[in-house]
């Protein structure tokens, strides 16, 4: 059975990162799960931050990454919520998904929000973005890479290699992940430098 995940709001954020974390749940090798409050915090950030976006636009982007993870949705963790202790209350809800959902992890940047003396007990450990992607390269180093040329095979405006899409998930924090996917693939890469944008509308 696959490793099940949860992703925390602050990965699904980026749009690069949250492309390739979705190709790797769609590959297999994961099974991702979120909840509507997960996406709700994730795209109110990304309005807040990019307003000239057409929240039309990000509603299709919520509707396709949902459809393409199958059963990726939790449910029925609220009642979880109030019997659990966070150092920010506003992040229960994660930890009830993943409780909920029988997660072995939180994918997540915010590691001290979620301190591992009390992840424990639930059997559950926050792991960053980085590390995760790196345990998966360990494991599935094929997938992953076929994930991103996936990735950038799929970017048309602007356009973008294999080389781009590694610089910017390296600005994205995917350090040693990219640096392992360098290896991979082979040095040198060059990149443009080009970024990885929300859709346009």
């Amino acid at each position: 059975m696959a490793f099940v995940v949860i992703y925390d709001a602050c990965v699904l954020y980026p749009a690069p990162l949250r492309d390739l974390l979705v190709r790797v749940a769609q590959a297999g090798i994961v099974r991702a799960r979120w909840t509507s409050e997960i996406l709700d915090e994730c795209f109110r950030s990304i309005l807040e931050q990019r307003p000239e976006l057409k929240p039309q636009a990000l509603v299709r982007t919520r509707e396709l990454m949902t459809k393409a993870v199958a059963d990726c949705m939790v449910e029925g963790y609220e009642p979880l919520v109030a019997g659990l202790s966070l150092p920010d209350p506003d992040d229960r809800h994660v930890l009830a998904a993943a409780v909920r959902a029988g997660a072995q992890a939180i994918v997540t940047f915010n590691l001290r929000d979620f301190p591992e003396a009390i992840l424990a007990a639930h059997e559950i450990e926050a792991i960053h973005p980085d590390a995760f992607l790196l345990d998966l390269l360990d494991l599935w180093p094929a997938a992953v890479a076929t994930a991103v040329q996936e990735q950038a095979a799929s970017l048309k405006n602007p356009p973008m290699n294999v080389a781009d899409v590694l610089d910017v998930l390296r600005n994205n924090g995917l350090v040693q992940s990219v640096a392992k996917l360098r290896e991979l693939y082979g040095e040198p890469l060059g990149g443009t430098g080009t970024g990885l944008n929300e859709p346009k509308g």
